[in-house]
């Protein structure tokens, strides 16, 4: 085998792991950050509970997910960031008649519209919600996108100014464009979205509904994201 594809198999191995429906369902369900049980990643998938512990079992092994163990409950999450941004990327390419198929009940219905208008992607904000607060933020000056994202001098201000303390952790870029699946345009990802999420959900700016990754903008949001970055509240709605 050649230097040049050496790491084929890997990638092979990597692409059978993720190619299959019910495993694809979990990993999207775990886009939220949060750790899941199988019995709930079973429900939501559709499926038995014996049926996703041997694929949550493949994953885990595959790298894909870590385990927790709480007493006789066994939770799993998304191994890390990067493995979230992998699921997300790979979301964007689907087409979207494919991504969301046309919803057979109101309730479905609704929930899509949420999970469009705003959602946690691992531990930063997508969709429109998203979109908006990277807009805004770029448009004030405070993260560049030309070269790939980054935060400028005054971005790096705002933050400090906004009560919103970014903390390295690991080789985790400070600022990374994350392709958003629903708008097809990057959104804030790294430390400085996953901060900005964190200090949306902890006062109260952002609450979630329903559950899975939906979030709604509270009034206080609204008037805070208008306040701090000039974003117009019918655009959170």
């Amino acid at each position: 085998m050649t230097e040049k594809d050496a790491g084929a198999p890997g990638l092979a191995r990597l692409a059978a792991l993720i190619a299959d429906e019910t495993r694809a369902a979990c990993l999207l369900a775990l886009l939220d950050g949060r750790a899941w049980t199988a019995g709930e990643l079973a429900r939501h998938a559709g499926v038995a509970a014996s049926t996703v512990s041997e694929h949550l079992g493949k994953l885990v092994a595959g790298g894909l997910l870590a385990e927790e163990r709480q007493g006789r409950h066994r939770y799993v999450r998304l191994a890390d960031e990067r493995v979230a941004h992998l699921v997300e990327d790979l979301a964007a390419q689907v087409a979207p008649e494919a991504a969301a198929p046309r919803p057979h009940t109101l309730r479905a219905s609704g929930a899509g519209s949420a999970m469009a208008r705003g959602r946690t992607c691992y531990d930063h904000l997508a969709g429109r919600l998203g979109i908006a607060v990277t807009d805004a933020l770029t448009g004030r000056g405070l993260l560049r996108q030309d070269t790939g994202f980054a935060l400028t001098d005054a971005g790096l201000g705002w933050f400090r100014a906004a009560g919103i303390a970014l903390t390295p952790t690991g080789r985790r870029p400070l600022a990374r464009a994350c392709l958003d699946w629903t708008e097809r345009r990057p959104h804030l990802a790294g430390v400085a979205g996953a901060a900005l999420c964190r200090h949306a959900l902890d006062s109260g700016w952002c609450v979630r509904i329903g559950s899975e990754r939906a979030v709604k903008v509270t009034p206080a949001g609204e008037a805070a994201l208008s306040e701090l970055l000039g974003i117009d509240p019918v655009a959170l709605r």
